[in-house]
């Protein structure tokens, strides 16, 4: 008996639908480049249950005619390419004629199209591959495809699926690029007949960040253009004081194409050099133009992943856009500090007017004593301690962000910032921070689409861990209650930041990690600043409150809090024998 054997041709589609079609937001994302593709300047997205029951995507596109669509859910089927050697030039989002064929293997399928030429559209019903029906109907110019029962006959892969928010977030995610990499094309998303976001078809890419993003992430954003022989690169980054737990607020665009590349992730942190704390990423929306010849496009049935020819002359280039857009913000406060008032930009949609005008701003030192007195407070109730430990001789300060502190080992360096948030960090895990304070006024949250959908999640963990968070009409939330261990709150823009540092970790998973997240966050938006000009007592109290945690050598992040110099240390630097 053979033990080698051929697979028939519905198990081999199967098998080959799930290199391309993993999740609902799989599916939007092929059928949305389609419509890119088909010169689309209109795309809707409906979805239902999370994607599982329903998706459809129109467009105002070219449309297909009725031969067309007859073989174009069929393997390899495509109007892109025509061999072999026109992938390397290929410049369409699409081309490997994959999609279609494998979301008809996997789901039931309704395509309703007609192109500008005809009077009468087609309707072509497929059920896992096979076609039910197909006629003339009566349709506007473009293509409408609706997807129905994804998976229904895959169970093992329906089974793996994620709660319906979490394939919603994902689903954002998708629109959201394609959003941000097509301005001149507007679009649309609902989900169970509520609309989730509208992208109006500005032809301007900070337009388009205002309506996705809104205005209080536009602003904290730097205009980045740079060109050399082998690239051209634009969009925004974040100036280094905004930043993220994760890259979410990433994306990249290769000749339009979203991709996925860590080169170009690493050589963004790199631009940056030592302006970003370890663990948190900067917003970035690049566009990076350069000839197809040296990129390779076909690397994964899904084009997202890509390749170089020139890697490290492309890191090179993302290094010199990044640090010269930082070093034009530089010359901008600079300007500034000489009491040139500068408007950076002005963008103007329906209702929000945007001006950033930049100005040196100093910590108050009643915000410091605050911070540091909170923490304080604690220290007194559990030792009654009140000298510096060892005999640390505290010398000044540098640039308001370090200690400087003389003991028997040599010199001492101490980041002000990292060494609160460890005492923070330490004291919240010791005293829990379930006990909250109710504020007297709620604090509305300023959350993008992908946060909406995942905050109804959260909310039961964010209020074990002493948040209070209350859903007012549709989309919109407020926190009417924060953990005491924030103190008072004299800066709602905190609980807005702790709020996005921990939705920004994604799905829940049974509340693992979120209270970890939540101390982390609590503590580095708790913690005395890097800029605050500290009194000797101030120093001397925030030294003593460090000396006393159980580790005072790193910041929950990992970065250390004290950076010790020996004598010999001294000598090596200054080349003494």
């Amino acid at each position: 008996m053979n033990n080698i054997h051929l697979l028939d041709e519905a198990t081999i589609n199967k098998i080959a639908a799930g290199e391309v079609i993993e999740r609902p937001a799989s599916v939007i994302k092929e059928l949305v480049e389609n419509s890119i593709d088909a010169g689309a300047t209109n795309i809707r997205v409906e979805i239902i249950g999370g994607g599982t029951r329903s998706i459809k995507v129109t467009d105002n596109g070219s449309g297909m005619t009725r031969d067309d669509v007859s073989i174009a859910f069929q393997k390899h089927a495509t109007s892109k390419i025509t061999d072999a050697s026109d992938i390397e030039s290929v410049m369409t989002l699409g081309f490997r004629g994959e999609a279609l064929s494998s979301i008809t293997a996997v789901a039931k399928v309704e395509i309703v199209t007609k192109p500008r030429s005809d009077l009468e559209g087609t309707r072509l019903v497929v059920h896992g591959g096979e076609v039910v029906s197909i006629g003339d109907t009566g349709a506007p110019n473009g293509t409408s495809i609706m997807v129905e029962d994804l998976f229904y006959n895959t169970p093992a892969r329906r089974k793996f699926l994620k709660t319906g928010r979490t394939e919603l977030a994902h689903i954002i995610d998708v629109v959201t690029k394609n959003a941000l990499g097509h301005e001149h094309i507007s679009f649309y998303l609902s989900h169970d007949d509520r609309e989730l976001f509208r992208s109006p078809a500005s032809g301007n890419l900070f337009d388009t960040i205002v309506h996705i993003y809104g205005p209080e992430i536009a602003r904290e954003l730097l205009a980045v253009d740079f060109s050399n022989d082998l690239i051209k690169i634009s969009g925004f980054i974040s100036r280094p004081g905004f930043t993220r737990s994760d890259n979410d607020y990433q994306a990249f665009f290769i000749n339009k194409r979203s991709v996925r590349s860590k080169s170009i992730s690493d050589a963004l942190k790199l631009g940056y050099y030592t302006m970003l704390p370890k663990g948190r990423y900067p917003v970035a929306m690049l566009s990076f133009v350069l000839d197809t010849s040296e990129v390779d496009v076909n690397v994964h049935p899904t084009k997202q992943h890509v390749r170089f020819s020139h890697e490290l002359a492309l890191m090179d280039a993302v290094i010199e856009a990044i640090s010269s857009a930082l070093a034009q913000q530089e010359l901008l406060l600079n300007k500034e500090q000489k009491g040139t008032q500068t408007r950076l930009s002005t963008v103007i949609d329906d209702v929000q007017v945007i001006r950033e005008t930049q100005t040196e701003f100093k910590v108050p030192l009643k915000d410091t004593q605050r911070r540091l007195t909170r923490t304080g407070r604690y220290l007194a109730q559990v030792s009654g301690e009140s000298e510096l430990p060892y005999d640390i001789d505290i010398l000044g300060q540098v640039d308001d962000t370090y200690i400087i502190a003389r003991t028997h080992n040599g010199l001492v360096l101490i980041d002000q910032h990292a060494a609160h948030e460890r005492i923070l960090y330490e004291q919240v895990q010791e005293s829990g921070i379930k006990r909250s304070q109710e504020l007297i006024a709620p604090v509305n949250l300023n959350l993008n689409s992908k946060e909406r959908v995942l905050i109804k999640d959260y909310i039961p963990y964010l209020e074990e861990s002493g948040f209070g968070v209350v859903e007012f009409g549709p989309n919109s939330f407020a926190v009417r209650a924060v953990p005491n261990i924030l103190g008072r709150l004299e800066d709602p823009s905190v609980v807005n930041e702790i709020i996005s540092d921990i939705l920004s970790g994604g799905r829940v998973r049974d509340g693992t990690g979120i209270s970890e997240r939540v101390c982390n966050s609590t503590a580095c938006r708790g913690a005395i600043k890097a800029g605050a000009s500290l009194t000797r007592e101030q120093m001397e109290n925030l030294v003593f409150q460090l000396y006393r945690t159980k580790n005072p050598h790193t910041c929950p992040h990992g970065r250390p809090t004290v950076v010790t110099f020996s004598r010999a240390d001294l000598d090596k630097l200054f080349k003494r024998i």
